[in-house]
């Protein structure tokens, strides 16, 4: 007897002793790859579905988040992907939803610049905590949003919900009996209790999916905020949702078994267990154990997912530091009625040249140039850092000085043949959105790319003219980009201008993408015509009416 006892704790031993091994070998291999992914972007898949599903969720007003056509005019998806440095599932979708509220809540900036900052001087913290964050880098936590952002409503009938409660021991007990008493009718009743719940476990896995994905997830949540209480501010009100949620956590203990399983179809375990499952009943067995707890429970679910997420975020706002050339901490002021920036860059191009500019409120700022001389990147630079700024309090500059402001872009615009809108049509469209909406308030920074290309000329100055004066006389940040040179004219004082200009050499043009005062001033293009061998006749009556037009215009 006393032989078997050694054996046993031998290979309990040996087992205990396996486990921590690959654990521990698991732990290196994650630092590893941490310290490997720091301060640069991290290639990795994005299901940018399942990441904006929190946003989506969320009840916001629509004057305080960036709409679609702003997201896509900034090519939003690439920003992020290249800020996203987080290592858990709940934090991913908050820097997601963080960003496309631009909620302008300079407590919670301060709060997570001073989250970035304690990690700063502790690489040691900052490896462990975004180890812990790990744990909820499984797919499933994508969905542990749920559970606070919307309410069970009643899936199966009472009597379905009384045979769903006592479905494992049935078929438990009739199986026992069986076998016991070797009896052909229990046979035939443990062979119909197990079709009966082989259906109910698959006309339901649809009905009940996203709270099975996510219900476990909760546990992993529930143990991953407890050892974060110290790092956050409001702690107390952590520990209070912590203590409201313990009962739970045991129900929760049950059911979490089910997330260490394999999805591979190969998988001779994960088909055993998903067998198990369905004979018992086990997947609505648990939701009916848990649902009803968990609506009740739905704040303080919330509070540990924003814990967890900020303090991801906080990491990922550090890593993005440390990977930029340099970077400024915003200075806002809301009473200040003008945006300075100095040496602002856009983070995700590879050497993007910096640019300096001082906007006033009570004057736009209005850029003639060349296609591909760097005048849309300049004003996507200026609004991405206004995001950033105002989200993650990190701007890509030397310095960063603004009130708040509401953003509007109105860039990437295309007809629309199945409603039949014409270019010009959706352009009038897209800046009419931004003239009602930005009444709203004043010092918005609006970004207008080329205005009115879709129309002849006259009109489009005209029209472009009246809504220029429009927006600043409303005391807004307006920048606007134009190879309408006539513009500058007609606004006079109303608007600074400046260029972009290229050099011609040979058949090519050189650009050094540096903001000059002044609108644009070189003949580079008819340059290039010479160049690239168009008849002479050609060449000399562009030069004539060029000529002609600097001359009326004074250029």
């Amino acid at each position: 007897m006393i032989f078997y006892l050694v054996i046993f704790i031998v290979i309990f031993l040996l087992i205990f002793i396996y486990v921590r091994y690959i654990n521990q070998k698991k732990r290196a291999e994650k630092l590893e790859e941490f310290k490997y992914n720091w301060a640069k972007p991290i290639e990795r898949n994005r299901n940018f579905k399942l990441i904006a599903q929190y946003h989506q969720n969320l009840d916001r007003a629509v004057d305080e988040i960036l709409s679609d056509e702003i997201a896509e005019d900034i090519d939003f998806e690439r920003l992020f992907e290249y800020v996203d440095r987080t290592s858990s599932k709940p934090g991913q979708q908050y820097l997601f939803q963080h960003l496309r509220y631009n909620c302008k809540n300079l407590d919670l900036l301060y709060e997570l610049d001073e989250l970035a900052e304690r990690f700063k001087k502790d690489d040691e913290l900052r490896l462990t905590t975004s180890i812990e964050l790990s744990e909820l880098a499984h797919q499933n936590a994508y969905y542990i949003h749920e559970l606070f952002t919307s309410t069970y409503h009643a899936l199966y009938e009472k009597w379905q919900i009384v045979y769903i409660k006592l479905a494992g021991f049935l078929w438990i007990a009739m199986l026992a009996l069986t076998i016991i008493q070797k009896n052909q009718y229990l046979f035939l009743t443990t062979l119909f209790l197990t079709f009966v719940n082989f259906y109910f476990h698959y006309t339901n896995k649809q009905k009940i999916a996203r709270y099975v994905h996510s219900i476990p997830q909760v546990y992993t949540l529930m143990n991953v905020a407890k050892k974060f209480t110290g790092l956050i501010k409001n702690s107390d009100k952590l520990t209070l949702s912590l203590n409201e949620l313990a009962p739970l956590k045991k129900t929760l203990a049950y059911v979490n078994f089910q997330e260490s399983t394999s999805k591979d179809p190969t998988d001779v375990s994960a088909s055993v267990l998903e067998l198990i499952k369905a004979l018992l009943l086990i997947e609505p067995a648990m939701f009916l154990i848990s649902i009803s707890k968990i609506n009740q429970q739905k704040h303080h679910i919330e509070t540990l997912f924003n814990h967890v997420a900020k303090i991801d975020i906080a990491i990922a706002i550090l890593s993005l530091r440390s990977g930029l050339p340099y970077y400024a901490k915003p200075n806002f002021n809301d009473s200040d009625d003008e945006l300075h920036i100095e040496e602002v860059f856009h983070p995700a191009i590879e050497n993007c040249v910096p640019n300096s500019i001082q906007v006033s409120s009570r004057q736009g700022i209005l850029i003639t140039g060349s296609n591909m001389s760097g005048k849309t990147t300049f004003i996507r630079s200026i609004i991405i850092n206004a995001l950033l700024s105002q989200t993650l309090f990190t701007s890509c500059t030397k310095s960063y000085r603004a009130p708040f402001m509401q953003l509007f872009t109105s860039i990437r615009i295309s007809d629309n043949l199945e409603e039949q809108t014409s270019y010009f049509q959706a352009e009038a469209l897209s800046v009419l959105n931004i003239l009602s909406r930005s009444d709203q308030h004043r010092g918005n920074l609006i970004i207008i790319d080329e205005i009115f290309r879709g129309t002849n000329t006259i009109e489009r100055i005209a029209a472009a003219k009246a809504i220029l004066s429009y927006l600043t006389a409303h005391q807004n940040f307006v920048f606007v980009s134009t190879h309408d040179l006539e513009l500058a004219e007609l606004l006079g004082d109303e608007y600074s201008c400046y260029s972009f200009e290229e050099k011609a050499t040979d058949t090519r043009l050189v650009f050094d993408y540096k903001i000059k005062p002044g609108i644009l001033k070189n003949k580079n293009g008819i340059a290039i015509l010479a160049a690239l061998g168009y008849p002479t006749s050609v060449v000399e009556n562009a030069n004539q009416i060029s000529l002609l037009l600097r001359e009326k215009y004074n250029l």
